[in-house]
């Protein structure tokens, strides 16, 4: 590879890894065309790119980028999954791909803005729920105040309509 490639293949890496949201590197070592295609398949149907980095490259890359961290996952093949919106997406994919029978996919780690994931930190990022069920949860959350509050004031009205219905049936019963 001549040195203008390799440059220009730092520059892309590092531009990508800046304004990344979250880049998990794995090691596919022993993972088949096939099985690397619908990988990539998957990924890209997240909105996250799967890029196959030399070492070296991604060395610099990272360097560039001000991205502190990544040199202890440059060691053997490297594959880095890239999402720039959402950075749960990847980690459920690739822990997924994980969990098919035979599979050889290993997460080596990751970076989540400054902070460095380890494989289990990518593991449990990939077991939050998705962002639709995160909302739900909270608007329902900032609901059951308001609905406490609103059973907490109507209910001496409630009681009062309770007794004088009791005493209205009182007066036409007896």
């Amino acid at each position: 590879m001549l040195r203008k490639q390799k440059q220009e293949i730092i520059n892309e890496l590092a531009e990508d890894l800046g304004k990344c949201a979250v880049a998990i590197a794995t090691d596919y070592r022993g993972l088949t065309a096939k099985e690397m295609v619908k990988l990539r398949k998957q990924l890209h149907l997240q909105g996250v790119e799967y890029k196959v980095v030399k070492n070296t490259l991604a060395h610099f890359a990272a360097e560039k980028a001000g991205v502190k961290g990544l040199d202890q996952f440059l060691v053997g093949p490297l594959a880095i999954a890239l999402s720039y919106d959402d950075a749960v997406k990847p980690a459920r994919v690739l822990v997924d791909a994980m969990k098919t029978p035979g599979s050889v996919l290993k997460i080596k780690g990751g970076i989540m803005g400054d902070k460095v994931l380890s494989a289990a930190d990518v593991s449990s990022l990939a077991a939050i729920p998705p962002k639709e069920v995160l909302i739900s949860q909270l608007l329902g959350r900032l609901k059951f105040p308001i609905y406490s509050l609103h059973f907490v004031l109507s209910s001496p009205l409630r009681g009062l309509a309770c007794v004088l219905q009791a005493r209205v049936k009182q007066l036409e019963g007896g």
